[in-house]
């Protein structure tokens, strides 16, 4: 498994986006193993490459003659258990050995059986490595949200970790559209960007309200360069909030992120299918997945004539996001005022939440027809 064997235009019949992905995952994986700066984190589904591009990286090092481990995580794990009963090589040795090693390629982390004694011997060599900065490249086919918090926490490090996200279908099987969540909307959107939104400079509208527009989309555009908390966009049908919410979506998704874009009504009905005895879906993995999306995006909130299971819903959504302070973006055409109490009481907490509200009119209001319409 070499750079060379390895083919970034993908097979045929995958879509632009997964191939997309595969040729970034290709030319950031061939540029670090030249450097070995840092580490990288490969995920995807089984079978999209993520393993043959570390082996890659790996066997180039091996050429260069840095020395290298190449394992997967239950071999690893298997290699201390081993060790403990080795008197030619002691664990503390073989310990040492893998948490020092130049370069230390470990595949497949999360199919390892997660005892204690497992989670904690993984910490130990993974906080090394990352306290001294060791080259280091991961494999794994979990979201960030499923890794064991501690090693969560250093994985998300941009000073130290690029996370790349590979959108192709496993090889082995029938081509399937796997680049966005299955529920999220957001390729449906993929035309709303930051170049293409307006600023209405051209419109003869109030300055304060123009004003409310810039805003909007500055706070937007800080948002997607680095999404942090929760970002909420409030004003009338028509201002331009979804076309910014999309702007982000797509922003993060050409980042090489998975954000899950979807209307709120939409989201209700998702979960209320999965009740029926001919989903294919159970509620629970929809429901996690919702809940752990590395970005959520929820369009038109307004739970003041949602029902209770409802409300219930949004709810545990939403608190479960701000209890763990995951980057959410809200856009809704209610007042604050009208929202529910338990949400809004988490949207007014200014140590996470931003609310910016856009006062211009709709775009298509015209100012010259607005004595007919009265």
């Amino acid at each position: 498994m070499t750079f060379e064997s390895f083919n970034p235009s993908g097979r045929v019949g995958i879509g632009d986006n997964q191939v997309n992905s595969l040729n970034f995952a290709y030319q950031q994986t061939n540029q670090y193993a030249k450097e070995l700066q840092g580490w990288i984190l490969l995920m995807g589904e089984y079978g999209c490459g993520k393993t043959h591009l570390a082996a890659a990286i790996a066997n180039q090092a091996v050429k260069n003659g840095v020395e290298t481990i190449f394992l997967t995580v239950p071999d690893l794990l298997d290699w201390l258990r081993f060790s403990y009963n080795n008197p030619t090589t002691p664990y503390e040795v073989r310990f040492n050995e893998i948490r020092n090693i130049k370069l230390l390629v470990l595949d497949d982390l999360g199919t390892q059986n997660a005892t204690p004694w497992a989670k904690e011997k993984l910490f130990q060599i993974l906080n090394h490595r990352y306290v001294n900065q060791l080259p280091t490249v991961i494999t794994t086919n979990l979201t960030l949200m499923d890794i064991e918090d501690r090693i969560r926490s250093r994985l998300r490090d941009p000073e130290v970790v690029s996370r790349i996200k590979i959108f192709a279908p496993d090889y082995r099987s029938p081509v399937l559209d796997s680049s966005h969540p299955h529920i999220s909307s957001l390729n449906m959107l993929e035309s709303r960007t930051f170049g293409n939104f307006s600023l209405r400079g051209h419109e003869k509208i109030d300055p304060v309200e123009k004003k409310s527009v810039e805003k909007a989309f500055q706070a937007a555009q800080s948002f997607a360069e680095n999404p942090k908390g929760w970002l909420i966009l409030m004003g009338d049908s028509g201002t331009g909030k979804t076309h910014l919410a999309a702007a982000i979506g797509n922003y993060r998704y050409a980042m090489g992120e998975s954000p899950m874009f979807v209307v709120v009504v939409d989201l209700l009905d998702h979960l209320r299918a999965t009740f029926s005895p001919s989903s294919n879906v159970s509620y629970d993995h929809i429901f996690r997945e919702i809940l752990t999306s590395e970005l959520l995006i929820l369009d038109d909130l307004s739970t003041q004539s949602a029902t209770p299971w409802s409300r219930e819903k949004l709810y545990q959504i939403l608190n479960y996001r701000y209890n763990a302070e995951l980057p959410t973006v809200i856009t809704s055409t209610s007042t604050i005022n009208d929202i529910d109490t338990r949400i809004r009481t988490r949207m007014l907490d200014r140590r996470l939440c931003d609310i910016y509200a856009i006062d211009a009119p709709p775009f298509l209001f015209n100012p010259k027809s607005k004595s007919k319409r009265s």
